[in-house]
């Protein structure tokens, strides 16, 4: 799928008219996802036990302060 808007809505009548066909998007490989996963669920673990317990209670009170920003 293009990027540019209007490549985008020249390809969506182009399918729709039949004028072109649809190609398959490229699939991941299984393994390089699960690695990517292993990876994110080792280093959260890691970091939060590098972290202070003062240090993790300041992340905590941004985020905190983020959630409930109004507008």
């Amino acid at each position: 799928m293009p990027r540019d808007p209007m490549q985008r809505a020249k390809l969506v009548i182009d399918l729709a008219t039949g004028e072109a066909e649809p190609t398959p998007e490229p699939s991941k490989d299984a393994r390089f996802v699960e690695a990517g996963r292993q990876g994110g669920l080792i280093g959260g673990k890691l970091r939060a036990e590098k972290l202070t317990p003062e240090r993790r209670s300041e992340i905590a009170r941004r985020a905190a302060k983020e959630r409930w920003k109004s507008g």
